[in-house]
């Protein structure tokens, strides 16, 4: 927990599909979220082969760097270690994080978990995750997939339940962000609520501003 900042934390999860030209206004919303003090940016372009990948990271850095925003690799510690990236961000089925351990050496290598329920966050907490994804937290089309949502009471009790930083994930709007801040969550992901850069820095700045005691 000591590689982290204080929370609120935000994890910017990149998605360049939503921009127009996709890759260049992608990055630029990385240096504004970095700037303006974002600490997390996962890398989560599924669609570009290793090398076009190590590009984007490598320049996703470049412009987060400077004002001391991380940087992880979504499920590709390959692409993660050949770019000098701050970390990977590993998905439920992806490899043991006892594994990725074994392999990396840097002390500061941080490693993101994706979680859905209970059980799924106390196995990545207990295998060493620095911090875990949890989610969908509320209804959003995106993460139909995965059945309901888990709702406010079952992210209290993972947080509750694990000794490492919970982020919560899905249906995040800057109405209801706080909400699971209150309920003991170290911060924020998300990729919509980053992808407005008008108001981007404004809404991180609100969101950094909550410092909410979590509900008995």
């Amino acid at each position: 927990m000591n590689k982290l900042p204080l929370s609120p934390l935000l994890y910017l999860i990149t998605d360049r599909q939503q921009f127009t030209p996709h890759q260049q206004h992608q990055l630029e919303a990385i240096a504004a979220a970095a700037q303006a003090g974002c600490q997390l940016i996962q890398i989560r372009e599924k669609d570009l082969p290793a090398r076009e990948l190590c590009e984007f990271v490598r320049a996703a850095l470049a412009r987060a760097k400077p004002y001391g925003a991380r940087v992880l690799v979504n499920d590709r510690l390959d692409v993660a270690l050949a770019t000098g990236a701050d970390g990977v961000h590993l998905r439920t089925n992806s490899l043991p994080v006892a594994e990725v351990r074994r392999v990396v050496q840097r002390q500061d290598f941080l490693l993101g978990v994706s979680t859905h329920s209970l059980s799924e966050a106390q196995a990545a907490a207990a295998s060493g995750a620095d911090f875990i994804v949890c989610g969908p937290v509320f209804p959003t089309p995106s993460k139909a997939s995965y059945g309901a949502p888990l709702g406010l009471e079952q992210l209290t009790e993972i947080c509750r339940a694990v000794n490492v930083p919970v982020l919560a994930l899905g249906g995040l709007t800057m109405s209801n962000f706080a909400e699971p801040l209150a309920r003991g969550a170290a911060g924020i992901a998300a990729i919509s609520l980053f992808k407005n850069i008008t108001s981007l820095g404004s809404n991180i700045k609100i969101v950094l501003s909550s410092r909410l005691t979590p509900q008995d």
